[in-house]
Formats: structure tokens, C-alpha cells, sequence
């Protein structure tokens, strides 16, 4: 290789291993912990969540997890795992004890098994909606594995007629309609209703045109045009419901700048950004690995959400407002790190990660700065910002660079009305619209403060305009009177002076 070769390497190199990656660990953890400040650089953080421990199929004492595909926590705290490759649901109490392996169901007098399936979701009453995929079907069990009832393939003028029902995940709201992502669906979210029914599409995925292609299609011969890529919708990868009947969801288009929302009951994203920079993961990657990919999506407390990247092995949480808090986790053979994430779960307060990959279940408890965090938030998103201060500060002595501390003082003084130490929080977490509302408040202040000296001063520099103004008038009129008179003096003088009088 030449010497112009071996250079044109190296920067290509310099170039791919420098694009801005991400920070080195910190800390004691087997992954990078980090995140990203207001210019968008990757900064050094602590651990928000450390690992555990993990827990295979034969440690739980029910053989090897084959393919798992998801994973779901209770209200009552019961932990199901979905084994998809034994086609059967795990299910745990909150103490990690096996409580039931549910293979199959009665259905009228026949026994029945599951095969493949994917998806999982519980109710608050603890009946279980499974979307056994290979099978084309949505299984509900009652807590004691009695068929409730099955959703099958639908009949609709909306569905072509060759479509084929292969559901592969499932959730329900308040409402018991029944939301189901499967396999070949471009046009949104399939909904069903209480009784099984299916209602429509709910929150489309927006095409995002090729241009350049479209130009070169309109050139093209009826064989080419057959042979290019059709503009269709991103399927969706995973849902879940928040409290409010608000759907989650999550798509695996790499080029998508909205790979999570949050739709509402008429399909429209509401999902809030008002954040640094766009929700999609990681913004600064290496070119080797690519983009986030999120395939799992967890509603937490507080109005917080965790994001499952399955292209880097890594939990993205942030909070209501869009803000990214903290990213743990990573590709590798530690504990701690993945092979294939497909599930992330809350329960008692850790984090839960199913790993397809690795068979197991990896459980990440928080640290002191991640639950720090979590309460500050807590109470912010609850309107207690004055309880959430000593937090935050408590925030700030682990990690300094964290802007998200700054600007929730700054709210909090803000609230109590003391706006110009608002602005210097605001200003060092880099929130300009923050900044922005407290100077004005800060301005109007200092005007109500202090109009009456104000307004008294101009009163009197006023008075004393006026006051120099008429003594001006004054002495002019008087010395043009005294010009006038001037004259007359004269001629009176003249006339003594010659003998007239």
C-alpha cells in the first residue's frame, strides 16, 4: 500500500472512531455512562442504574429461556416472561419464585397450546391478553388460565382479502380496547374493541420520501419501476399505555426523527420535545454501529418513559417534557450488558431487561444519583418543585454538568418569585426560554419596585425643565425690554443736555 493509501486510511479511520463518541465509563459499570449536553457532546456521567444480578430459566428452575420475546410486570407485582421458543408464559411472584408455567388453555372441552408467542399484556385485573403470533391470535386468560376469549383473524373492508392476522404485540387501556402491532402492517396501530371487533388503524407512520428517487422514477420504464423500493410506512416495534389512556409506541425506522410517540385516542402524536435535542437516542453514534433501534418502550412513574435501544444494547429514560435524564447499559458479555435486548420492565423500583441473546433476565437497581433523579422529577412533574431542590442540589454535587438540575432549581425559584436568581440557574443549564420568562419578570420587578423613586425623580427633573424654561423667558423679556427702553434713556438725555427741559 502506498504511503497516499495508508493516509487516506487513517483519516477515514480518525473519522469514524472520533464522530463524536460517546464519553468512557464512569464509574464501576461495565458500559459508558454518559449524556448529552446543550451543545449536543457526549459528557461523562454517573450511573443511574448499576447491575444486580441476572437470572436464567434454570436458576428459576424451569429449564432454559429458548427465544424470549417479552416480558411484562403486574400491578400486583408478578413478573411475566414470554418464552416464546417453548411457547409457553413464565409466570413469577414479586419474590422471584415461580408461581405458574401456563403451556396452554381449555377451549370448550379442547386442550389447546400456544405456538411462538410474542407478546404479552395484563390488565388491571389481572387477565392476560397473549398474541400467540404463529397461531394468528389474541388469547385471553383469566388470572387462573381460564379462556376468556380469543381475537382472531379480522373481517373488514379496510383489509385486503388476502391479509393474514400475525399479531406480535399487544396492550389494552382503560377502555379494554385492544391494540395490536403485527407482522406486515404499514398502516398503523391495528384496534380492536371490547367485544373483539376491529375498528381501524390508529397512529400512521409518516413516509418519508426519496426525493431523488422519485425524480428517477418519473424517467423510468414500467420493468424499472418494478424493480425499485416502494415508499410504504415503518411498521411499529412495541406499545405500551400509560395511566391516561395515551399509547407509547415505538418504530425501528433508522432514518426517522420521531422513533417514539405518544398518541392519543385520535391517533395524533402529542408526545412533548421540548428538550436539547430530537428523542431518537443516541445523537452522536459511530458509523460502525448506527442509530438507535428501539424495540421496547416502558411507561414509568411520574410521566418518565425507558426507551430499549437494541442496536447498542442500551436504556434511554427521560422524562415528560422530553428531557433525556439517563442511558445505561451496552453490548457485551457482562453482566450488565446484552447480546439481543427485547424487553425492559419496572418493578419495585429496578429495571428489568430481558435478553433474548443471553437467555436471561438482567435486574439493574438504581443508584443514589438515579434515584436522586427519579424523585426530582417526581416532584416536579407533580407541581412540588420546592421539594424537589434539595434533590436536585444533591443532583448536582454527584455530577455537576447536569443542566437538567439547574433549570429545575430554576423552575422552582421561578414559582417563588425569585426571578433573578432564577435567571443565573437558568442561564448554567443553558435554558434560554427559562432565562427568558424570569428577565422579564425580573424587569417588571425592578420597575414595580422602584416606579414611585422613578417616577418622583422625573417629576422633578420636570419641574426644574420648566422651572430653567420660564427663567430663560424671563430674562430674555427683560432684556428686551431694556433695549427697547435704551433709545428713549438717549433721546431723553440729549434733550436735558440741550436746554428743552
Amino acid at each position: 500500500m502506498t504511503a497516499k493509501n495508508w493516509l487516506l486510511a487513517g483519516t477515514v479511520l480518525s473519522l469514524l472512531l472520533s464522530y463524536a463518541v460517546p464519553a468512557p465509563a464512569a464509574g464501576a459499570v461495565p458500559y459508558e455512562s454518559y449524556n448529552y449536553n446543550y451543545w449536543e457532546e457526549a459528557v461523562p456521567a454517573p450511573a443511574a442504574y448499576i447491575p444486580d444480578r441476572t437470572l436464567t430459566g434454570k436458576d428459576l428452575g424451569v429449564g432454559d429461556f429458548l427465544d424470549p420475546g417479552d416480558m411484562v410486570v403486574a400491578a400486583d407485582g408478578r413478573i411475566y416472561i414470554v418464552d416464546s421458543g417453548n411457547s409457553r408464559i413464565v409466570c413469577l411472584d414479586s419474590k422471584w419464585k415461580v408461581d405458574k408455567v401456563i403451556t396452554g388453555f381449555d377451549n370448550g372441552g379442547q386442550a389447546e397450546s400456544f405456538k411462538n408467542p410474542s407478546g404479552l399484556y395484563v390488565n388491571a385485573e389481572g387477565n392476560l391478553f397473549i398474541a400467540d403470533t404463529d397461531n394468528g391470535r389474541i388469547v385471553v386468560l383469566s388470572p387462573d388460565g381460564e379462556l376468556l376469549r380469543m381475537i382472531e383473524q379480522p373481517e373488514s373492508d379496510i383489509l385486503p382479502a388476502d391479509f393474514k392476522f400475525i399479531p406480535v404485540k399487544v396492550t389494552v387501556d382503560q377502555a379494554e380496547r385492544v391494540y395490536v402491532i403485527a407482522k406486515g402492517i404499514f398502516e398503523g396501530i391495528m384496534q380492536f374493541d371490547e367485544s373483539g371487533q376491529f375498528i381501524g388503524y390508529v397512529g400512521t407512520n409518516k413516509v418519508k420520501r426519496d426525493y431523488t428517487e422519485y425524480i428517477w422514477r418519473m424517467f423510468s420504464t414500467k420493468a424499472q419501476k418494478a424493480q425499485m423500493a416502494l415508499f410504504v410506512p415503518t411498521e411499529f416495534s412495541n406499545i405500551d399505555v400509560d395511566a391516561k389512556g395515551f399509547l407509547y409506541a415505538t418504530n425501528i425506522d433508522p432514518g426517522s426523527k420521531e422513533p417514539i410517540k405518544r398518541l392519543n385516542p385520535s391517533g395524533e402524536d402529542v408526545l412533548k420535545r421540548f428538550g436539547y435535542f430530537d428523542i431518537l437516542g443516541d445523537i452522536r453514534y459511530r458509523l460502525v454501529d448506527g442509530p438507535s433501534k428501539f424495540t421496547d418502550i416502558k411507561v414509568l412513574p411520574n410521566g418518565m418513559y425507558s426507551a430499549l435501544d437494541a442496536n447498542q444494547g442500551k436504556v434511554f429514560t427521560y422524562n415528560d417534557e422530553g428531557d433525556l435524564l439517563y442511558v445505561y447499559g451496552g453490548k457485551g458479555n457482562q453482566t450488565g450488558t446484552f447480546k439481543i435486548p427485547v424487553a425492559v420492565e419496572f418493578s419495585g423500583g429496578n429495571q428489568l431487561v430481558l435478553d433474548r441473546g443471553k437467555g436471561n433476565i438482567a435486574v439493574f437497581k438504581p443508584t443514589r444519583f438515579g434515584s436522586s433523579v427519579n424523585e426530582a422529577v417526581g416532584y416536579h412533574y407533580n407541581g412540588e418543585d420546592a421539594q424537589a431542590v434539595p434533590l436536585w442540589k444533591e443532583v448536582l454535587k454527584l455530577n455537576a454538568n447536569y443542566d437538567i438540575a439547574y433549570i429545575g432549581i430554576g423552575k422552582s425559584l421561578l414559582m417563588e418569585k425569585d426571578n433573578k436568581e432564577a435567571m443565573k440557574y437558568f442561564k448554567l443549564g443553558m435554558d434560554r426560554d427559562g432565562y427568558s420568562v424570569a428577565f422579564k419578570r425580573y424587569r417588571r420587578e425592578v420597575m414595580q419596585e422602584h416606579f414611585g423613586t422613578f417616577l418622583t425623580s422625573v417629576m422633578i427633573l420636570a419641574a426644574l425643565w420648566i422651572a430653567y424654561k420660564l427663567f430663560g423667558f424671563w430674562r430674555r423679556k427683560r432684556q428686551t425690554e431694556a433695549l427697547k427702553q435704551a433709545p428713549h434713556n438717549l433721546k431723553e438725555g440729549n434733550a436735558r443736555e440741550a436746554g428743552f427741559h
